[in-house]
């Protein structure tokens, strides 16, 4: 039986494609588990007595922990299921907006644009990432590179 493959490879990509994640709730075992792995608790996120006073008024999730979970929430989409070489660069990263443990994230995956490299038998797709709240806020964005493999020869010659 043959395998069935769900990645595209890199000829399979054009600007101006759209995917959607599906959403992910960010809980509070979430942020614990994040503070523990990073080493990074900081009491705007572990302290609630601390994160009170801040102009946040409420403890918030760690923005990486967040950028994390989306990009989990992109390799589900199967977009890029055994076609991904690599992971290359994240570009003008800005964190908008705060998520708050209970919000429920989501984000908006675009192909900006692709470069090819067959040295590495593949090339570069440039994804704009927008990450949503559950009321449509932006809360991060930018543009994720991926290195992504070509259709192997005797793919292309039947195609």
């Amino acid at each position: 039986m043959e395998k069935v493959r769900r990645g595209r490879y890199f000829e399979e990509f054009e600007p101006g494609q759209e995917i959607v994640t599906q959403g992910r709730t960010i809980t509070e075992t979430d942020v614990v588990n994040f503070a523990g792995l990073s080493g990074d608790y900081n009491p705007i996120h572990t302290d609630e007595e601390y994160a009170r006073k801040t102009p946040f008024g409420r403890r918030i999730a760690h923005g990486l922990l967040v950028a994390s979970v989306i990009s989990g929430l992109a390799m589900q989409t199967g977009l890029l299921d055994e076609t991904v070489i690599a992971f290359r660069e994240i570009r003008d990263w800005k964190f908008a907006k705060p998520v708050y443990i209970g919000d429920t994230v989501h984000a908006v995956l675009r192909i900006e644009g692709t470069k090819p490299l067959p040295r590495l038998g593949g090339g570069a797709v440039d994804i704009r990432i927008t990450v949503k709240n559950q009321h449509g806020d932006t809360v991060m964005r930018g543009v994720w590179t991926v290195l992504v493999a070509s259709r192997p020869q005797e793919e292309a010659s039947s195609a």
